[in-house]
């Protein structure tokens, strides 16, 4: 068994692959020459990917010999399901292994959004010491909305709750017997305007499809409070970035931190990078040490087992 890794994976999971006897090549910047990607697949019976490779009809024919796409991650945007499966190629990818790291981001977010330490010390570098400028806030007390109620979020509540935060929160698939509102302590609410008008904190966990694209833009934009934030670690194009801009300048909401862009990188060129109260990180809320040992071996191992003819759960 041949395997093709086009983007960053850790150690662990090349060392598995290679414990039972796999062929590797590694190439973590392969995903970004694709005249030379379109050349190798055809010899290789698996490819494993993050989020840049475009796993797309092309590329799946021209993989005469693919039996596996291994997704270092959750998000499918970048992979072709339906021409996956029509070839009978299966697609498995890391279940949950970074949904803690996800977790603790957004505790991060909000804590920094309350009280940004880190403008407080650059403060205190330039020679100030000014006390009432960084007085803060508690995120006790504070209403946490969380638009899709997956794992993730259901870990982010938990934490939240722990915090004294109430956390309410939407999804038209979830029903108010399911455990993350039944047993982890979310109040379920009917629409997503009810998440939006009453959050102080809105987190975003959504996968981009047609039906998410631009889910938020300048009409949810304006039912939020003004001193509200949001959060988006799931998908670029879930925000309306061009209205997103516009409501930060104006002061329609006050803030706003974003793990992911429509555009990654980003451009220089995009207008969040002139709001002083955007803050923005390059998709990495999901990766930590731990986290991304727990992917790698996750993926690899589901790998194996796809090829020895055995059954994954992690098959999408």
């Amino acid at each position: 068994m041949k395997v093709l890794i086009t983007e960053l994976i850790w150690n662990e999971g090349i060392e598995e692959l290679l414990r039972h006897g796999f062929e590797v090549n590694y190439d973590e910047s392969l995903w970004n020459n694709r005249v030379k990607l379109l050349q190798l697949i055809k010899d290789y019976d698996a490819i494993i990917v993050r989020n840049q490779t475009k796993v797309d009809h092309e590329l799946l024919t021209a993989g005469t010999h693919l039996k596996v796409v291994g997704r270092l991650g959750v998000g499918m945007d970048n992979i072709d399901i339906a021409a996956a499966k029509k070839r009978g190629i299966q697609v498995v990818y890391g279940r949950n292994a970074n949904a803690t790291s996800v977790a603790e981001y957004v505790m991060t977010a909000m804590l920094s959004a309350n009280r940004p330490l880190h403008l407080a010390d650059a403060d205190i570098r330039a020679g100030d010491w000014n006390r009432k400028k960084f007085t803060g806030g508690e995120i006790s007390n504070k209403t946490l909305g969380l638009v899709g109620l997956g794992e993730i979020s259901h870990r982010v509540a938990k934490r939240a709750l722990a915090f004294g935060m109430k956390v309410i929160g939407y999804d038209p698939f979830i029903t108010e017997y399911d455990h993350i509102v039944s047993e982890t302590g979310i109040h379920l609410r009917e629409s997503l305007e009810d998440v939006l008008t009453e959050s102080d904190f809105i987190s975003l966990h959504v996968p981009l499809t047609p039906q998410t694209h631009h889910l938020i833009s300048e009409i949810e934009l304006k039912k939020m409070k003004p001193t509200a934030y949001i959060i988006n670690t799931s998908r670029g194009g879930i925000i309306n970035e061009t209205a997103l801009a516009a409501a930060l300048n104006s002061h329609i909401i006050a803030g706003a931190t974003l793990d992911v862009l429509e555009v990654e990188p980003i451009s220089p060129s995009n207008q969040l990078l002139s709001c002083e109260n955007a803050t923005i990180t390059p998709h990495i809320a999901g990766l930590t040490d731990e986290s991304q040992i727990r992917t790698s071996l996750l993926v690899a191992k589901e790998v194996v087992k796809i090829a020895k003819g055995e059954r994954s759960l992690c098959v999408v």
